[in-house]
């Protein structure tokens, strides 16, 4: 096939299937207890150099008490796919924790502004970038998942976005056509924060699945985090209902509030007024020391975390903002 075209955005990782298969066929598939403690889950498969792939969509359900526990365990030089990467990526941002990224989305925290922090990061010539768009991305994590090199797709083609990024212009075999080849994209090790899970490691969440389940199907270690936990008898009732089966899955930790203060839907409502805190405090040097030390390095675990910040009333609070609760109506 003739190249015609191609990016200059560097490919982080091996995008050959036969390397992924042989990965794969040393893990194992036993459906074996795996519920295990998320500060464990981080030492087991976080480590120096690892390619992370963070669950969510941007602001929703981003799995962001294992965000803090990778920047509490000091890990460095991580790849990261900064695929509507909002508030995760601003909090990795931290501990310096990347230094290579796949970028859809970064830096912004949607219509709240843009981390300072992040910014910083990526200004400071320590990172190196390649592009993309979220379609782009997103069809990686899909090749991946289907075990093929690489996807076509054609909307970036005569884009800057195609200039940095992992793409190929080639003609089409069948049309004649130009169309770009996305590599496919294997993770290390991902997190995925879902409503529910058993402690096989079966996992369901509601609302939108972005590209967490093809993440789940080709990353090498897939790391639960849920809000609870259900017996297995409740799980396996509604087998339809399982957007993780147990086998594609390393660890299973329940972190009630792991998404906090990012929203998770039809349980809680994001902490506006913390996240507007983190890109405040972010101007001044001195005050973003003293806040990360109290917010982050400061605190033992997540439930830590959620107690400063107003614990179990904060929490019923954003679960009444999410489900548009009127207390007084209710109560009245």
């Amino acid at each position: 096939m003739t190249i015609l075209e191609q990016g200059i955005g560097e490919i982080f990782t091996n995008p050959d299937p036969d390397e992924a298969r042989a990965f794969f066929r040393t893990k194992s598939r036993r459906k074996s207890v795996k519920l295990t403690e998320l500060a464990d889950a981080v030492t087991e498969y976080v480590h120096d150099g690892d390619y992370l792939v963070i669950g969510g969509f941007g602001a929703v359900r981003a799995p962001m008490a294992a965000v803090h526990e990778i920047v509490r365990q000091g890990r460095r030089n991580l790849g990261f796919a900064g695929h509507t990467s909002t508030h995760d990526i601003q909090v990795l941002s931290v501990g310096g924790v990347y230094d290579r990224v796949d970028i859809a989305y970064v830096v912004g925290l949607e219509a709240r502004g843009l981390s300072k922090a992040c910014r910083s990061r990526f200004e400071s010539g320590e990172v190196t970038v390649t592009e993309d768009s979220n379609h782009g991305l997103a069809l990686r994590f899909k090749a991946a998942a289907m075990g093929v090199p690489f996807l076509p797709m054609r909307n970036t083609l005569g884009t800057d976005t195609f200039r940095y990024s992992t793409g190929r212009t080639v003609e089409c075999p069948f049309t004649g056509k130009k169309v770009v080849l996305k590599p496919a994209l294997y993770a290390d090790v991902a997190f995925i924060h879902v409503h529910e899970a058993d402690v096989y490691g079966n996992a369901r969440f509601r609302g939108i699945q972005i590209s967490d389940l093809d993440v789940a199907n080709s990353a090498k270690h897939v790391v639960i985090t849920a809000e609870r936990l259900i017996p297995h008898e409740e799980m396996v009732r509604t087998p339809e209902t399982i957007s993780i089966p147990y086998y594609l899955v390393d660890a299973v930790c329940e972190v009630p509030g792991g998404a906090y203060p990012v929203a998770m839907p039809y349980e809680y409502y994001s902490d506006e007024e913390h996240l507007k805190q983190w890109l405040t405090v972010e101007q001044d040097a001195e005050k973003y020391d003293a806040f990360v030390q109290e917010y982050v390095y400061g605190c033992r675990d997540h439930a830590d975390y959620i107690q400063k910040r107003g614990g179990a009333a904060l929490m019923r609070e954003l679960r009444r903002v999410e489900l548009n609760l009127d207390m007084e109506a209710h109560h009245g």
